[in-house]
């Protein structure tokens, strides 16, 4: 049965879908540490230390840093199963809804439970319940993730639908990860009537009611036997991952990705931090900051969208890379000039906006273009392993960053150990912007061009 090309409507169906898992990995990505690693000013207005605060391995292992790192190498491990079980599933609906269909609602329950502690003060038994609930939240994540994120290519099937598909999802992501930087700021109207504690996991519960109606937007919107290939994969999942990561061009591109997601995590964890302890901004400056980058970087999208068609993506990314290093230089001089709080946090959350609009949506479109090369050469669609390999990736990058992240925020150096943690994100961006230059754009976009001549599609459309 031929498949048809999506149209817009279609892909912001799916997109939709990025929202909502976008919401719910950001509030743990931006209120877990602080949360549960709090500083006076939140402990002042009642909250309680759930966890050991100290670092109890190696001197700066923190309970936190272990459980979050655990939980993303667990998630990383994961990966390559879910996306061989999903290229190879053979289903009614096809490889990838069901998963999005089964994953969506335990993936928001597991979110509200992250936040929930059996004992009310400090105590081992809420950090093991704490690891427990992490390790089900990335398992839940991958579930809807990894198949999600192999419908990219599938949907994208010209070079204008991949680069239109990746800035809807990038605009998704942003407004998920806005939505969840609205945490903090919602909980704390609800401080006087439900404690800290409960009110957190009352404007969690919100964002993940939000968030699981979105997941279920594309699992329940998309015909996959439309506009995908359904056809399963035979390759079990080491032998997939291994010709996975033979691929030299995605070699490149997953260590320049690792560095980036080291890099981002240290950034998105940290700007909570940055606002209340080095700006000396109330919390709620996060929420304001992070809507601001999002609307600066939806502007953005429209010269991203059309450079991308016009010069390429490598030159695009690399010029993030290096913009975002700038960036996280600038962070970690934040405050320390007569320059207005507010202001500097403007600076940074209009400079940061350049690189993010940029991130947000070429690399998952050079992953796609890639996972296409092999498919032609190789004969096999692999795409759930592309991007479950990807995710490692990311998965990899952000456990190596929640290490170093709650590691240097255990020592008692005052405000210096936020300003070390961006001049360590600005060191890893700038390694990011070397590797990726190795990575050959032309030789990759010949060979889709030959490929869609030979089938009658225009690579251009």
């Amino acid at each position: 049965m031929e498949k048809k090309l999506a149209t817009n409507g279609v892909l912001w169906k799916f997109a939709i879908g990025q929202l909502g898992w976008a919401a719910l990995a950001g509030v743990i990505s931006n209120c877990l540490v602080y949360y549960y690693m709090p500083e006076e000013d939140l402990l002042a207005q009642g909250h309680t230390l759930f966890i050991t605060q100290t670092a109890v391995f190696f001197g700066m292992l923190t309970v936190i840093g272990g459980i979050t790192a655990l939980g993303r190498l667990f998630d990383a491990v994961t990966d390559p199963w879910i996306a061989s079980l999903s290229d190879r599933c053979k289903h009614r609906l096809g490889r990838r809804i069901p998963f999005l269909r089964y994953a969506a609602i335990p993936f928001g329950v597991v979110t509200v439970l992250v936040f929930v502690s059996p004992v009310p003060e400090q105590s081992p038994v809420n950090s093991i319940f704490l690891g427990v609930m992490m390790l089900l939240f990335y398992l839940c994540m991958t579930c809807y993730c990894t198949p999600y994120n192999a419908l990219i290519p599938e949907l994208g099937r010209t070079q204008k639908l991949r680069i239109n598909v990746s800035t809807y999802i990038s605009a998704t992501y942003f407004i998920g990860t806005a939505l969840a930087y609205t945490v903090p700021t919602i909980a704390s109207m609800l401080f006087p009537t439900f404690g800290v504690p409960g009110a957190y996991r009352i404007a969690v519960a919100g964002l993940a009611v939000v968030a699981v109606i979105c997941m279920l937007v594309p699992a329940f919107g998309i015909d996959e036997h439309t506009y995908a290939d359904t056809t399963p994969s035979e390759s079990p999942a080491f032998s997939s991952l291994v010709k996975t990561f033979k691929n030299k061009e995605f070699q490149t591109f997953v260590c320049s990705d690792i560095l980036y997601w080291v890099a981002f995590t240290m950034f998105q964890t940290g700007l909570l931090f940055y606002v209340t302890q080095l700006m000396g901004l109330d919390v709620a400056w996060s929420t304001i900051l992070l809507v601001l980058m999002m609307v600066v970087a939806f502007i953005l999208y429209i010269p991203v969208n059309f450079l991308a068609k016009r010069i390429g993506k490598k030159k695009l990314i690399v010029f993030a890379f290096s913009f975002f290093a700038v960036t996280f230089g600038i962070t970690a001089l934040s405050g320390l000039t007569g320059l207005p709080n507010e202001a500097w946090g403007i600076l940074i959350a209009i400079l940061a906006s350049v690189p993010l609009a940029i991130l947000g949506v070429l690399p998952q479109a050079v992953v796609a273009d890639i996972a296409d090369v092999d498919a032609y050469d190789t004969g096999e669609a692999r795409q759930g392993m592309f991007y479950a390999a990807r995710t490692f990736a990311m998965k990899l990058g952000q456990a190596v960053s929640m290490l170093v992240f709650t590691g240097i925020i255990a020592m008692d150096i005052g405000d210096m150990k936020y300003r070390i943690t961006a001049v360590v994100a600005c060191v890893f961006c700038l390694l990011g912007a070397l590797v990726f230059a190795r990575y050959h754009e032309k030789k990759v976009l010949a060979r889709i061009e030959e490929e869609a001549v030979a089938i009658g599609i225009a690579a251009a459309e």
